[in-house]
């Protein structure tokens, strides 16, 4: 793809209105007016026939990416298009875990620069994210497996990422409702990286999507992309339930549905879909302080805000496009959280959910143009997607105004699975179900 041009910004659809700053004092002056003062925190934008970038996906990367092209790079031409209301995809549907502890230099280096955007990311978008760093503790529980998380916390040391060891008392000690000497599965210590937490992940699609339109983007909901119109070797817009939409470049950030809308495009993906269910049980006083993985089997959990216990797993088996999940894997996350902390057999599970999955081949994400010009994708996000989308969104939107990859996502291409540099973090090999 050819690098893109800036082209001046694009004038803000008329009636368009900033829903203002926000602030402690314009809450209270609201508070004295009938809280009458207040507009629509982002337009609710009607499509046009053409854009100089289509964004197919309001999630968390899409918005952050319209964002982004907007702010950081001049681009305000730019349509987001979400099938249904903002916030209810896979942005919404997730354990809000953020961290940066990986093995790969190249993935430590990424997620970190995403980890820091996230540090500021409240000031930056003027929106409330509760962005919670308390923490993450990864367990280990036999010596081979402390000999793996302390290579990953030496490979993260030195890329100057915070990794701390901590023993057996240590871990009693920050989380009490650990079993430490359970039958099967004692826990030996951890490796906790403080600067790890948790963000509200409705609040993330707000703050990026009132960002995004003020910046100058459309954001149109309920507006399903039902084709890709293609010139030959070239995209050249989309087909929708609202009508067809020009546009010089065409960007994918659709989560698990990636693979569906290449195939529109005669386009196949190293990526699969899969299911992950997440649940949250009934409201506790404060159990516990930071987001807790168990090494001995797939469950992660940490409490929000409201009191609820949030907790996953790993993915179901099979490719599936639903988003409800199966007993099985909501039997086998149960058995994992009792095994840890046999204190959670007296809580009610209030709701569970499920998010589609993109599973690539090496359970790495892919930033990257496509062999179609115009085409970009951002996808194949595994289990890394919401910690991700700061960075994410900010590498797209680099690679559609420059045309070459940020330099912390160059090795995210997809070429890489042809020519086998593949980045295979977990050592499981090409098969999408086991990362």
């Amino acid at each position: 793809m050819s690098p893109a041009a800036k082209s001046p910004p694009a004038p803000l659809e008329a009636g368009r209105a900033s829903s203002g700053r926000y602030s402690g004092w314009r809450l209270f002056l609201e508070g004295l007016t009938g809280q009458r003062g207040w507009s629509r925190a982002w337009a609710k934008a009607a499509p046009r026939p053409r854009y100089r970038v289509v964004i197919v996906g309001g999630g968390g990367h899409g918005l952050a990416t319209a964002y982004y092209l907007a702010a950081e790079y001049g681009i305000r031409d730019v349509a987001v298009l979400e099938r249904g209301p903002i916030g209810l995809g896979n942005v919404g549907r997730n354990t809000t875990i953020i961290r940066s502890n990986y093995f790969h230099p190249e993935n430590i280096r990424f997620y970190e620069f995403s980890l820091k955007l996230w540090e500021t990311l409240e000031q930056r978008l003027n929106f409330n994210a509760m962005v919670s760093q308390r923490g993450t503790l990864n367990l280990f529980h036999t010596e081979a497996q402390r000999d793996l998380f302390t290579r990953r916390a030496n490979m993260m040391r030195l890329h100057g990422v915070d990794a701390e060891a901590l023993g057996r008392e240590e871990v009693k000690e920050l989380v009490p409702l650990v079993d430490l000497d359970n039958g099967r599965y004692p826990v030996l210590g951890g490796f906790l990286q403080r600067r790890g937490g948790t963000v509200r992940h409705d609040a993330v699609a707000w703050g990026y999507a009132r960002a995004a339109s003020e910046a100058g983007a459309d954001v149109i909901e309920h507006c399903e992309v039902t084709g890709i119109r293609r010139e030959g070797a070239r995209v050249s817009g989309v087909e929708t339930t609202r009508g067809a939409i020009g546009a010089e470049i065409v960007c994918l950030a659709v989560a698990g549905h990636s693979s569906r809308l290449a195939a529109m495009v005669g386009l196949q993906l190293p990526i699969e879909s899969h299911v992950l269910q997440a649940f949250v049980s009934e409201p506790l006083k404060p159990v516990l302080d930071v987001v807790l993985t168990y090494g001995a089997g797939h469950f992660y959990v940490s409490q929000s805000d409201k009191g609820g216990l949030v907790f996953g797993g790993a993915i179901d088996g099979y490719n599936s496009y639903g988003q409800r999940g199966t007993m099985p894997m909501a039997e086998d996350v149960a058995a994992a959280g009792l095994t840890l902390m046999p204190g959670l057999g007296r809580l009610q599970v209030l709701r569970q959910w499920g998010g589609v999955m993109d599973m690539s081949m090496d359970g790495s994400p892919i930033i990257s143009t496509t062999p179609l010009e115009g085409l970009t994708l951002n996808g194949g996000w595994c289990y890394g997607g919401f910690k991700a989308i700061p960075a994410g969104g900010l590498s797209t939107a680099h690679l559609i105004a420059h045309g070459a990859p940020h330099p912390v996502a160059a090795h995210l291409d997809l070429g890489r699975f042809a020519a086998g540099r593949t980045l295979d973090e977990r050592g499981a090999g090409p098969f999408p179900w086991a990362h």
